[in-house]
């Protein structure tokens, strides 16, 4: 046993000396893969693991919150809850997102009864740095976290200044208060933040603590019925912790984390076929080694688990290495760049990373799976070759016949097309991506067969200028002959460039599709908005008269947005309010498909495309919208683009807007120039005003560009992942191609002794490297193309819930292309020369 143990030492020990760059490649591709999911799983994990963690310390000890469907409901709710025999303790919470003059972001605002919050949300309580009790009732004192201490640099004693609409207020910092780490909260007197803020006589949600014994379970049953029944569509009742609470916030990234999770597996995927590569090409050049082991006395199962080892220990190094680098680039990416990976989904969270045994041993066991799928056929033909054929040269495509055979690739191929056609699996794609998996799969097994039928038929056809094209003959007859290993090399060029298609058309097109929205959606020449007011307020009346009077404007639209909350197990949506032309409803609006006449009397509204898959909605349905305390029916009229609203928004007309709610205050406004007035001269009238100096200006180029820099910023993920893939694939290419030209040096050298030169020789390697690159990156453009569609068609709409035009950036695509053929001709040529630095004689000796 000891010397069966030796000789398989032995044996992998020297292949990793002769070939180790082969080795370290298949190492790379699985390392990089391995710690690319392991990273964005860690970060999205610590990310989503400290946000709900913030969300539960607002929610403290409370057994039931109620909340309303709208951001803030009336407090005289409030006496029924305080009083109902059931509870013990009811506090009263006010949430405001606030603006700071001179910071970006808000400022989250809590409002609090102290002498009720004392016994559900005790972490709240600020503590005066003066040490006076009296401080947590005084209308100028606010108490801020370490978090928002640091941001806003105020320390207690200090004044700050605070945004209230175009009004600002200054308090006094008057203690600190706990917080999780970067939590970026302040807490004042809930009366006092009513006040300042403009709010009286609204509440955001009650916390209720229940009498010892009270069942939370049936009491929130019951509650939820009773406010039903009274105030339909008005109110939420849940437990802070409850499965409805997790889902909605879980669902606010899962689709973006579950998305980049999968792209990092793309890395895994190249890894799995230059295993398979390496060690198939590996057990060709071994084929009469291995059947000289088994004439000594080597058993079957003894290769198979020899050739398993080699794989097996090229996926435990890969993935090791994988999880240690995933686990300092998750870190790495969390201290330097934040917890949202450029999304902007976990503004202000700064959470630290663990290290899950869990999710290393998935991962791990990922890296390791794939290596052993990569070697399992190279393993399997190692032990079914029969030694006396493999002991003779020159048989080394019979071992790569099976690759030859078409129906599994045809299998594959037909399965995912069936699989295009499935439905999505808990909101997500499953079987989009299984169908992307099949058509890898597929056309990778079909390259042999392709290969064989396509260089047959040239070969054919050049018979008859053989002797004229010498090299050309011998090329074709090479290829066609031997299309196991021309599967091979066409394997690696497919994987890579088809990969690399499908991800750059799916990201140019949507990236395409979002600026012609902004172009579409953008018509005014100015927009203004409060500079940093947060949820607090907006622009008055008085505040939108002065607008609309200004003389270099011609036109002045406004917008309101609100969040409502439409099913407590999904995130709210946004409720936007604008003007709408009845008779040109697509001239403020991007519309997506054919529009519904509107009833007579009926409220129209459009909706967004995530709307109608989120909600199982329909062009001509009614929907129930939860404005001013009450259900109001409104006439879905038709669907819209809406490519910043993943959660689904409302459009509906201000007038209808304001006559239902009351409010009269505006988010945004877009203003038109007058003839010979520039967005410049506008601007400055706009600024001029008593409250220029509380917006913010853009024009719609500004937009724009804002917008793409987020966008590059939300897929600079993919964008890496995209250069990985390539990367892998360029070095891929160029080790098969390396690998199988060291391997034909007795060819070559029987080449030699029939008359052909070394300069034939090489122009044989470059026609055969540029021949399967070049059909390899046609049939790789053909697979891409077909995984594009299933990206921008199935697996885009099925996660985030928007549609995009198909867009092709040509120019990448050929630069890759190009960068393609070029590696395979130049590595064709380089390892050709090293080939035939032997003598001819030296080379061919095996076989006398």
């Amino acid at each position: 046993m000891s010397g069966l143990n030796t000789l398989s030492r032995w044996l992998l020990l020297g292949e990793w000396r002769m070939h180790p760059v082969r080795a370290l490649l298949a190492i790379a591709a699985i390392a990089v893969g391995v710690a690319m999911g392991f990273a964005i799983h860690l970060i999205n994990a610590a990310a989503f693991n400290e946000f709900t963690a913030a969300t539960k310390s607002l929610s403290g000890q409370a057994d039931i919150q109620v909340s309303g469907r709208e951001t803030w409901f009336d407090e005289t709710i409030y006496p029924r809850l305080a009083s109902h025999p059931a509870v013990a303790v009811a506090s009263p919470v006010l949430l405001l997102q606030v603006g700071a003059p001179g910071h970006k972001g808000a400022l989250q605002v809590v409002g609090i009864d102290a002498f009720r919050a004392g016994g559900v949300t005790p972490s709240l309580i600020g503590a005066s740095a003066a040490g006076s009790p009296f401080d947590i009732l005084d209308d100028e004192a606010i108490f801020l976290s370490p978090g928002a201490a640091s941001w806003l640099g105020r320390q207690a004693g200090a004044r700050l200044a605070l945004r209230s609409g175009t009004t600002d207020l200054t308090l006094r910092v008057a203690g600190t208060l706990q917080a999780r780490p970067g939590q970026r909260i302040a807490m004042m007197d809930i009366g006092a933040a009513q006040w300042r803020f403009d709010k009286l006589g609204v509440l955001s949600r009650i916390d209720l603590k229940l009498h010892e014994g009270v069942d939370r379970g049936a009491f929130e049953r019951t509650l939820a019925q009773q406010l039903e029944r009274d105030f339909p569509g008005r109110f939420r009742v849940e437990q802070p912790n409850d499965e409805d609470q997790e889902s909605r916030n879980a669902g606010m990234s899962r689709a973006y984390r579950v998305n980049l999770t999968i792209l990092a597996l793309v890395a895994l995927f190249t890894g799995a076929f230059l295993v398979f590569s390496t060690q198939a090409l590996s057990v060709i050049r071994r084929r009469s080694q291995f059947a000289l082991l088994r004439v000594l006395g080597v058993q079957r199962g003894q290769l198979l688990r020899q050739v398993l080892l080699e794989g097996v220990s090229l996926g435990v190094t890969g993935a090791a290495l994988g999880i240690g680098a995933g686990y300092a680039l998750a870190a790495i990416a969390l201290h330097y760049f934040g917890a949202d990976l450029g999304a902007g989904l976990f503004a202000g969270v700064r959470p630290g990373v663990d290290f899950p045994p869990l999710a290393a041993g998935v991962f791990f066991s990922l890296g390791l799976g794939v290596a052993l799928l990569g070697c399992m056929a190279p393993a399997f033909e190692a032990a079914r070759a029969a030694p006396a054929v493999a002991l003779k040269a020159g048989n080394d495509e019979t071992a790569l016949s099976r690759l030859s055979r078409a129906w599994p690739g045809v299998a594959c191929i037909v399965a995912a097309g069936a699989l295009s056609f499935a439905p999505p699996v808990f909101e997500l794609p499953l079987f989009g991506y299984l169908a992307i998996g099949l058509l890898l799969i597929g056309g990778i097994a079909l390259m042999p067969r392709l290969a064989a039928s396509l260089f047959s038929l040239l070969n054919r056809l050049s018979m008859a200028r053989a002797r004229q094209h010498p090299v050309l003959a011998l090329t074709l007859a090479r290829l066609a002959n031997a299309s196991g290993q021309a599967g091979i090399a066409l394997g690696g060029v497919l994987s890579s460039f088809s990969l690399m298609v499908a991800m750059a058309i799916m990201v140019s097109s949507f990236r395409v599709s979002l600026d012609d929205w902004l172009v579409r959606l953008l018509p005014a020449n100015l927009y203004v908005r409060l500079h940093s007011s947060g949820s607090a307020a907006g622009l008055g009346p008085l505040q939108q008269n002065a607008l609309v009077a200004l003389p270099g404007a011609q036109r002045v639209e406004f917008m309101r947005s609100r969040a409502l909350s439409l099913d407590p197990a999904r995130p709210d949506v946004t409720l936007l309010a604008r003007s709408v032309d009845a008779a040109d409803p697509g001239r403020g609006m991007v519309l997506k498909g054919p529009s519904a006449p509107v009833p007579s009397g009926a409220r129209p509204a459009w909706v967004s495309e995530a709307m109608l898959d989120l909600y199982a909605l329909k062009v001509g349905a009614t929907l129930k919208v939860p404005l001013n305390g009450r259900l109001h029916d409104f006439f879905i009229a038709g669907a819209v683009q809406d490519y910043a609203n993943q959660s689904g928004s409302i459009n509906i007309g201000m007038l209808d807007y304001r006559a239902i709610s009351g409010d009269l205050q505006a988010s945004d406004a877009g203003l038109w120039t007058r003839d010979g007035v520039s967005a410049e001269q506008l601007e400055a009238q706009v600024r001029a005003l008593p409250f220029g100096r509380t917006l913010a200006y853009a024009k719609p180029g500004d937009i724009r560009t804002m917008s793409m820099q987020i966008f590059d910023r939300s897929f600079a993920v993919t964008y890496l992942l995209e250069a990985i893939a390539i990367a892998i694939g360029l070095a891929g290419v160029a080790a098969t191609f390396s690998a199988q030209t060291l391997a034909r040096a007795r060819e070559f050298g029987m080449l030699r002794h029939v008359g052909v030169t070394r300069g034939q020789i090489l122009q044989i390697l470059a026609l055969e490297g540029g021949a399967l690159s070049a059909l390899g990156v046609l049939c790789g453009f053909g697979l891409g193309l077909l995984i594009s569609l299933i990206l921008v068609y199935i697996v885009n709409p099925q996660s985030f819930h928007w549609s995009m035009r198909l867009h092709l950036p040509w120019a990448l695509l050929a630069s890759v292309a190009a960068a393609l053929l070029l590696a395979s001709i130049v590595t064709a040529l380089v390892s050709g020369r090293h080939a035939l630095s032997g003598g001819p004689i030296r080379a061919v000796r095996e076989d006398w």
